[in-house]
């Protein structure tokens, strides 16, 4: 079965590039384009049921609205579908913002056609929302610059919680802010990438959260890592 993706981005020759990287691999179906938010959620109120998509690749900064807005009102609307900011923006405070408002992850658009493809099919077949390496890499040096002010609030030592992960689970969460995959993670620790799934998916189950920018947000302003 097709994974159906939705494309919005003002830029119509945009919607055009990543709709031809994906159309390469039989996997994807296109089944919605829109040039921003207003124009995605008025378009998914008469799409067909069969025809709606799993995965939405989403512009950040959009004329009428913008991908936060977007996404918010989305992921109150449509549950089910996953949210995937595809962006040239790296700006801190924009991503933290697209992930609270309910991104399941966060791609910059000058990843390779390939790769895009690639962590999109890892979305399908395990469950784990993308986030490029670049960003992730980013995000680390703003904490470890203190200067992100979503984690910038002084958390009392009672306060902080380990969220009952073990601490292998620990050591799982720091090397996904490396942005490493399963793979990367079995051989880092010399376990299989099978383990280290299930390693990660318990993290995001005992984090309540169901993705990796979600779970990298979460363990940042609680101080897990």
């Amino acid at each position: 079965m097709p994974v159906k993706i939705a494309i919005v981005d003002d830029k119509a020759s945009n919607r055009s590039i990543i709709k031809d990287k994906l159309l390469r691999h039989t996997i994807f179906e296109v089944s919605l384009t829109a040039e921003n938010g207003k124009d995605f959620l008025d378009k998914m109120k008469i799409l067909p049921l069969d025809k709606l998509p799993s995965v939405v690749l989403m512009d950040l900064e959009m004329p009428e609205m913008d991908g936060v807005d977007a996404v918010a009102a989305g992921s109150y609307l449509y549950p089910t579908v996953k949210f995937v900011m595809l962006t040239i923006f790296d700006d801190e405070e924009k991503i933290f913002k697209a992930i609270k408002a309910g991104a399941f992850g966060y791609l910059l658009k000058d990843e390779s056609a390939e790769n895009i493809a690639e962590v999109l099919i890892q979305m399908h077949e395990n469950g784990v929302g993308p986030i490029s390496p670049g960003i992730a890499h980013k995000i680390l040096q703003l904490v470890q610059n203190n200067s992100i002010s979503l984690i910038q609030k002084h958390i009392p030592e009672k306060d902080k919680t380990p969220f009952n992960l073990t601490e292998r689970e620990q050591e799982i969460l720091k090397l996904l802010v490396h942005g490493m995959q399963y793979k990367e993670i079995g051989n880092q620790l010399q376990i299989s990438p099978n383990t280290a799934k299930k390693h990660v998916l318990n993290i995001y189950a005992k984090l309540h959260v169901n993705s990796k920018a979600q779970a990298l947000a979460l363990a940042y302003e609680k101080g897990l890592i």
